[in-house]
């Protein structure tokens, strides 16, 4: 029985939706930023300041991903294989950071980590600064991101079914053979999705940054922050590049995604 009226206005009203809000907005972004021609593209996108803010972005969200890679895990392995009190609320609190509008969390994590904050200051004292450094993007970062592996990473715990890992118990394996021989290769597929997610995520992150890092041109200061920056000074041009150059890698990533969850679906049913 079909729900929708007909495959022909299904499909029509799916591209009209498609091409009003999210085609014809990066054409004409893309557009804007290819009339300024290559030379110009060039030249704004090898500025001190842009290279400076692009390996800041990539190296904290790669960061963040790796660290949330090996979190991610834990937390849904404990949620998965454990029973304790509070459980559905510890549940819940993994997708705090989704409702949680971004600014938000950008300024409790600053107040917290602050030189004069709660952690902020006994960290201080051990020569350890975390807000507006470094560090305390990749924190942001890593509280933003982590539901992506814990989210992508669970489903695939709860279906593994026990018999299997009962069997190789009575074969003699330790729990650690277990896991790596039995559990990790299903849970490879899984893990790499969350990783690219997150990985995704971070790299355009800026609501939970923009507090914490500081800012700093040439030293906290990711690539979101850049085109901010260019908008205050009325460089819309330079804006648009940049803007380009994310959307870019915003494709390879998505397409990188994309990838792995083909690959997962086709071990599953391999």
């Amino acid at each position: 029985m079909r729900v929708l009226p007909g495959f022909g206005l299904s499909l029509g009203v799916t591209l009209l939706w498609l091409g009003l809000l999210v085609l014809l907005p990066l054409a004409a972004l893309a557009a804007k930023a290819l009339g300024m021609g290559w030379g110009a593209l060039w030249q704004v996108w090898t500025e001190p300041r842009v290279i400076a803010a692009l390996q800041l972005s990539f190296l904290t969200a790669g960061i963040a991903a790796v660290a949330n890679l090996f979190l991610g895990l834990l937390i849904a392995w404990v949620l998965v294989r454990y029973r304790f009190p509070g459980r559905k609320l510890a549940d819940a609190l993994v997708d705090l950071p989704f409702a949680l509008p971004t600014a938000v969390a950008g300024i409790a994590l600053t107040t917290i980590y602050a030189p004069t904050g709660w952690l902020g200051e006994p960290l201080a004292a051990l020569g350890i600064k975390v807000a507006f450094a470094p560090l305390g993007i990749v924190v942001a970062l890593v509280f933003v991101t982590l539901p992506f592996v814990v989210r992508t990473v669970q489903p695939v715990l709860e279906s593994l079914p026990h018999e299997v890992e009962e069997a190789s118990a009575s074969l003699g394996a330790g729990r650690w053979q277990t896991f790596r021989r039995i559990i990790l290769p299903e849970l490879i597929p899984a893990l790499a999705t969350g990783f690219a997610l997150a990985f995704a995520r971070g790299v355009g992150e800026f609501g939970s940054v923009v507090f914490i890092s500081g800012n700093l041109p040439m030293k906290t200061e990711i690539l979101p922050l850049v085109i901010i920056g260019k908008l205050d000074q009325y460089a819309v041009s330079a804006a648009t590049a940049i803007a380009v150059l994310m959307l870019g890698f915003s494709f390879v990533m998505l397409l990188g995604i994309n990838l792995l969850q083909r690959w997962a679906q086709r071990r599953a049913v391999a």
